[in-house]
């Protein structure tokens, strides 16, 4: 569908609806179905998805920060979901992407907004953009173009950022073309088990206004919309504040964490609907329950059944949300962005808790963020802080000759202890400092977005400064964390004073918060008086001066005495509903080609009886895939499939199928494949 002709169908007067329809080849039933005063004056809607799964072994994992934390397969894809909410009567609309990702960085906002000002023109831009993360800690590393989020990756990879970037695209360019009439739908509920606060010691230094709002120092609230086309349901987001740490460090797979598992479950459910769960304000949120005593065992614990554990419980929420919801009451969409230099706010007192004027300062990491979060990791992280080859990268980026922060930032960001002053690092700043805050109006619904982690009071502070300045309830305000950049965390003054981690990690010092709200106001203002503002100067591209220690893999060869795609494991030809099954192959190191959209890694077959037809890809919860040097080579792969049987697996005769991709020495790449023979399930 072109510009030119959505235009037409948005302008269209109720009399010429069915003539505007037409042009748009939505077809006299869409026109039917949604009624000819609904298609003038009320929505578009259309979701998409897109697969964004880029290199799953022998590179560097994104959310620990751990130089240990190598991928080495695949658990489950990682997805984009975008959504496209649009006003008919005035032509305004809004896209909002959730991502399967750690986290969304300039590099993914930057290089998205300027693919889409190349496909679209200016229907997508800063304003109406927003692009969030899960913020899962298993999705792959070294996609930003801050030092400071690349070194556990040895450096940019370019591959994986690459599929995340065209991940996105697909997802948008299938929002893009199913827009049609609509409606879009609110609703609400509560979730009491799947967080816990991990760190009460700073939640409970917050006065009694606040930490009355969350009795059980968590944020029960669950919000979710649902979006249709007649009477079909197209879309579902859902928004729950949790982090996506039930799989831990000790998880070695690329894959979605128990957000995405709660997406994967609703889009099981029915495949016509597009399913997102996306975050709010879960800096102090976490999905360990031990943490509460509600199931002890620590973080190393069960990890991967945490995941679905979770992700069930958030995916219940989300339903019972939808089944109360109802459309909403107040029409239009309306979005606005602007990018604030974080490192040189001066705040106003009226948004300080002692009512004085103060100013952030440059990033300055604490000594709190080496301890890491320990309900979460079984490890120290930071590794290119260590000694030896860990620090190797940081060292030939100026690590070296660290500068000392002056008198006015230590000042600044008291009472924390600076260990790494990322604002000031040479040869430019480890993070990005010039960062974009957004207000996004889907009717009823507002969403305050910001690039950080934000603690759950932290995020009531914002909400409350958003409600009333756009006079809008505040159960209907949420904080969109982890939205279009990447600051870390933001603690109130109150929380910043015990520097545990998260205090620790709130970059710009003790008043990041007050000057969040500050601008958060200031925008909101001007969004509810129908003003226009600037965004601002945008971060500048970071693509260039990227330092690879990683380099590049040998070309393949075969295991000894082996030829590729064969099966090196013994295989059981007979197994029953419920069993695990493996089949191990002569591979190739799966990282030669990033295998997305068609491309898969393999698949579980099923004999019809005149052909092999798959019926689990590299997708379905029950099917995993490991990656091994084998007997230490350098250049030989062993690639293993793991197959859970479902208990309602059809009887029959399966095989597991792999493919791969075979690098020769000059770099030309030939695909392979190998299966298993019949695998018999009673």
């Amino acid at each position: 569908m072109s510009d030119v002709s959505r235009r037409t169908f948005l302008h269209a007067t109720a009399a010429g609806t069915a003539a505007a329809a037409a042009a748009v080849g939505l077809g006299a039933a869409a026109t039917d179905a949604a009624g000819p005063a609904r298609a003038a004056t009320g929505y578009l809607v259309g979701a998409g998805k897109g697969d964004m799964t880029g290199a799953i072994a022998g590179q560097g994992m994104m959310g620990y920060s751990d130089l240990d934390q190598v991928a080495n397969g695949l658990l489950q894809r990682t997805w984009a979901r975008a959504y496209i909410i649009a006003d008919a009567a005035t032509d305004r609309r809004v896209l909002f992407i959730t991502a399967d990702i750690a986290c969304v960085f300039t590099s993914h906002h930057n290089t998205l907004l300027a693919e889409l000002r190349a496909r679209y023109g200016n229907t997508y831009n800063v304003h109406n953009v927003n692009v969030n993360a899960t913020h899962n800690h298993n999705s792959c590393g070294g996609t930003s173009w801050d030092y400071a989020y690349v070194l556990a990756a040895k450096g940019h990879r370019h591959n994986s950022f690459r599929a995340e970037v065209d991940g996105l695209l697909d997802a948008v360019a299938q929002a893009h073309e199913s827009l049609a009439p609509g409606t879009v739908e609110l609703g609400h509920s509560e979730l009491h088990n799947a967080s816990a606060n991990r760190s009460y010691d700073a939640f409970k230094l917050n006065p009694e206004s606040d930490r009355k709002h969350f009795p059980d120092h968590i944020d029960p609230q669950v919000t979710a919309i649902r979006l249709r086309q007649g009477g079909s349901t197209i879309g579902e987001v859902t928004w729950f504040a949790t982090h996506g740490t039930s799989l831990t460090d000790a998880n070695f797979l690329i894959g979605p964490d128990n957000k995405g598992y709660a997406a994967y479950l609703g889009e099981q459910r029915d495949p016509n609907i597009v399913s997102a769960h996306a975050q709010t304000n879960a800096g102090d949120m976490t999905p360990n329950l031990w943490a509460r005593k509600m199931n002890p065992g620590g973080p190393t614990s069960n990890h991967r059944s945490n995941r679905i554990i979770i992700g069930r419980r958030q995916d219940q929420a989300g339903q019972s949300a939808l089944s109360s919801a109802r459309p909403m009451t107040a029409g239009g969409v309306d979005a606005a962005t602007r990018y604030v230099d974080m490192a040189n706010v001066h705040v106003n007192g009226h948004y300080t808790p002692h009512g004085k004027a103060t100013r952030t300062s440059p990033a300055m990491m604490g000594a709190a963020a080496a301890a890491t979060s320990q309900e979460e990791n079984t490890r120290s992280q930071l590794g290119f802080l260590n000694e030896g080859v860990r620090n190797e990268l940081a060292m030939a980026l100026g690590a070296g000759d660290t500068p000392t922060p002056a008198a006015w930032i230590a000042d600044s960001q008291a009472p924390k202890a600076i260990l790494f002053p990322l604002g000031i690092m040479p040869p430019r700043s480890w993070i990005e400092q010039r960062l974009p805050i957004q207000i996004l109006r889907i009717g009823d619904l507002v969403l305050a977005a910001l690039p950080t982690e934000s603690t759950i009071v932290a995020g009531l502070r914002v909400r409350r400064i958003v409600a009333d300045a756009m006079d809008v309830p505040l159960q209907n305000v949420l904080l969109q964390g982890y939205s279009n950049g990447y600051s870390q965390y933001v603690v109130t003054p109150e929380e910043y004073v015990s520097q545990q981690y998260e205090g620790g990690e709130t970059l710009f010092g003790r008043w990041t918060l007050c000057a969040y709200m500050q601008e958060m106001d200031s925008l909101a203002r001007s969004l509810k008086r129908g003003a226009k503002p600037s965004a601002g100067r945008a971060p500048a591209d970071r693509a260039d001066l990227q330092p690879d220690l990683l380099g590049a893999q040998p070309a393949d060869t075969p295991m000894p005495g082996r030829r590729f795609g064969q099966r090196v494991s013994k295989v059981p030809t007979s197994v029953g509903a419920g069993s695990t099954v493996s089949a191990s192959f002569c591979g190739a190191y799966p990282s030669n080609r990033v295998r997305r959209g068609s491309r898969r890694y393999f698949s579980i077959e099923k004999f019809t009886g005149a052909r092999w037809e798959t019926v689990y890809d590299d997708d379905h919860e029950s099917t995993e895939m490991t990656w091994v040097r084998p007997g230490g080579s350098p250049s030989a792969s062993k690639v293993t499939v793991t197959w859970r049987v479902p208990r309602n697996a059809a009887p029959g005769d399966y095989r597991i199928r792999y493919f791969g991709d075979v690098k020769s020495s000059s770099g030309t790449l030939r695909e392979i494949s190998g299966a298993t023979g019949r695998i018999k399930v009673a």
